[in-house]
């Protein structure tokens, strides 16, 4: 579990927890935002970063205020049952296939993820799998069910139970393949030897929502704090800074308020 805080500024600051997916930590989206957030609301944020299914799990649980995910059924999900008011859409990247610059399955060569997770399949080349019920890793099961493939058991196909960065760099030592997100990528180019070889499918869009726990369900919740910091998120400053993120030099989150196509983003996306 990865905990991090913001530096209290203010004698009257509130701290809440906030679950969130271990991209927007990794990505260094977060130690970007959460000094604004604090300085405009006087609420510290402590961070836990988990897979998006866990991250869900603690806002279930009552264990956080805040929740950020990428993990868009879950999260509808949750509201269903009543343990979080609303879903709020906040920002969307993609996801990309990556895999070693030898690409030994051809996947560069195919016309969609579902072919590319197909050809990795046929060719029974590596394929690091995050394994830990995150959003990344509900949709690489997506995929697989989409190209016909039931690998888990297989020899090639290696479930790492670990955040994002960690597969990337075991994808990258075992020249095999991955699904990650565009801004962890990003994050950590400089450290791996992967290509992007799929890339612009509208089955790779990733959207991210926030959510406040609902203190009906569990009434310690910090819910005013909680909806400051949401709301700060959700209006122009908080969308104009997501805007002007950069990881590596790249634009690797967009804020909702700028969808034109959700299918496109992969063509929006800066390379």
């Amino acid at each position: 579990m990865l905990l991090c805080a913001t530096t209290v500024v203010a004698a009257d600051a509130v701290t809440i927890r906030m679950a969130t997916t271990t991209s927007t930590e990794n990505s260094g989206l977060l130690k970007y935002l959460l000094p604004m957030v604090e300085k405009e609301t006087g609420v510290t944020v402590q961070v836990i970063a988990v897979g998006s299914g866990r991250a869900i799990k603690l806002a279930e649980n009552g264990d956080v205020d805040l929740l950020m995910s990428h993990a868009p059924e879950a999260e509808k999900e949750l509201v269903a049952k009543g343990f979080a008011r609303e879903r709020r859409e906040l920002m969307y990247n993609d996801f990309v296939v990556v895999g070693s610059p030898s690409d030994p399955a051809g996947a560069a060569g195919r016309k969609s993820a579902r072919e590319c997770f197909a050809g990795i399949a046929e060719s029974g080349s590596v394929f690091v799998s995050r394994g830990d019920d995150s959003g990344t890793h509900k949709k690489e099961l997506e995929l697989w069910k989409s190209a016909g493939s039931a690998p888990k058991g297989r020899k090639w196909y290696l479930e790492a139970g670990q955040g994002m960065e960690p597969v990337l760099m075991m994808a990258s030592e075992k020249r095999g393949y991955t699904l990650t997100d565009r801004a962890t990528l990003a994050a950590v180019a400089r450290k791996v030897d992967l290509k992007i070889l799929c890339e612009g499918d509208p089955a790779l869009f990733n959207p991210y929502a926030v959510m406040v726990v609902n203190p009906d369900k569990h009434p310690h919740v910090k819910h005013e704090a909680a909806t400051r910091c949401m709301e700060w998120l959700l209006s122009d400053r908080g969308l104009k800074a997501i805007t002007d993120f950069r990881a590596d030099g790249k634009q690797v989150f967009f804020a909702f308020s700028s969808v034109a196509g959700k299918g496109d983003v992969g063509a929006k996306t800066e390379k």
